[in-house]
């Protein structure tokens, strides 16, 4: 699933992220990786393969697609460090042809001696690239002919079948000079979307991305 905007083609993922060939660029939004061990510190047993998951993810987008550059749109890490970072830095590692970016979301809050040495640089928002604004948080104010990347919300839509049965799903959303991303974390929640004059939406399944509303 393509959506175009100027010159920028930029493909939507049943991944849950965004790549855009032409810069052999990949953007990818709340990760949220180390929720897991956050929540078992407070006594939460939720298990760690959960995360492992997500790095699988990762790897197979790498190998297929081989990006110079991967914009991490916020919400890479949740919160206070556990051991998780050093897993996530040892992966990443792991990719020294990979430039990687992470625009700070609210929940990247480590003190910034630990991103030196790690093969992370961080950018203050908003990074704009061509026509495309990185961002964590939709911005309210986007300049004339720019198109707003950003993730934060979580998106996701209620998929309808016969009788009532139902299903909820992550999602891209897009309104006219902005683009929500899904999260990409396993282990998120979902904030469903409502359909608005103008808005588009696109839920993601295992095996592609549809138009729901466009």
């Amino acid at each position: 699933m393509q959506i175009i905007h100027n010159h920028c083609v930029l493909e939507l993922l049943k991944e849950r992220a965004i790549w855009w060939e032409q810069k052999r660029m990949l953007f990818i939004s709340d990760l949220h990786y180390g929720k897991a061990a956050h929540f078992r510190k407070s006594g939460i047993p939720i298990p760690e393969p959960i995360h492992e998951k997500d790095l699988l993810r990762l790897d197979q987008l790498f190998s297929k697609y081989l990006p110079q550059e991967v914009y991490f749109l916020g919400d890479l890490f949740h919160s206070d460090w556990n051991l998780s970072w050093d897993e996530l830095m040892n992966f990443l590692k792991g990719y020294p042809s990979i430039n990687f970016h992470l625009v700070k979301g609210n929940h990247d809050v480590l003190p910034s001696f630990r991103y030196e040495n790690s093969p992370i640089q961080l950018d203050h928002q908003p990074v704009f690239i061509d026509s495309l604004v990185l961002s964590h948080e939709p911005l309210e104010s986007i300049e004339e002919g720019f198109l707003n990347l950003c993730g934060h919300i979580h998106p996701g839509v209620r998929l309808r079948g016969m009788g009532r049965q139902s299903l909820r799903v992550p999602c891209f959303y897009k309104m006219e000079n902005q683009l929500i991303l899904p999260a990409f974390g396993e282990f998120t929640g979902l904030a469903l979307m409502q359909s608005q004059s103008g808005t588009e939406i696109y839920g993601v399944t295992p095996s592609k991305v549809i138009p729901i509303l466009s």
